[in-house]
């Protein structure tokens, strides 16, 4: 079962594919993503039992060596983050939308399970470095009082590391603006 998620960003592409080799080998884990992202890195993202995601990620970190910019496990992640970063998350009535802009792919994954935990919103999608200059970016959907909150949270926990580029909350949001989000 897929209770942990972890994941590592190398600044060499090539070495990235060997980094994703050695964390397969090390575990049973999923893999989520493994793919060049911008600025010319490569992005790793597992999932699976705490410790096997546990000892994948300290294997990764090992093999990337010099090459390695950033790596996270977070224990118990919320089930719902899954499906919004495969893109597969089922949107039913879109209410107040709530976006978290952030500088890393760690940071805005932990953002965003802070803020799925903090209050009842449903995540719509988490964009990860692709065409974005590195950074990430996630979407909720709930109610104003709860987008607030989640929006909150999730700006709280990118902030205390730097990550944090942008918040927002918007109430009704017009349809033209969800074409891209959903």
């Amino acid at each position: 079962m897929d209770n942990s998620i972890g994941g590592l960003e190398s600044s060499s592409m090539a070495k990235g594919y060997d980094i994703s080799d050695a964390m397969l080998k090390t575990s049973k884990i999923r893999l989520l993503l493994s793919r060049t992202i911008c600025p010319g890195k490569f992005m790793i993202l597992i999932a699976g039992s705490v410790a096997d995601v546990d000892a994948a990620v300290k294997a990764g970190i090992e093999r990337a060596a010099e090459s390695l910019v950033d790596s996270f496990v977070i224990p118990n992640i919320h089930p719902d983050i899954f499906p919004a970063i495969e893109g597969t998350s089922q949107v039913g009535e879109l209410e107040a939308l709530g976006i978290l802009e952030t500088f890393s792919v760690a940071s805005t994954i932990e953002a965003a399970d802070a803020a799925v935990k903090a209050a009842n919103v449903k995540p719509i999608e988490l964009k990860l470095a692709m065409a974005m200059g590195g950074k990430g970016m996630a979407t909720f959907t709930g109610s104003v009082a709860a987008i607030t909150a989640a929006i909150e949270a999730g700006a709280f926990n990118a902030g205390m590391k730097g990550m944090l580029v942008h918040k927002t909350v918007i109430p009704q949001p017009r349809k033209e603006l969800l074409s891209d989000i959903i």
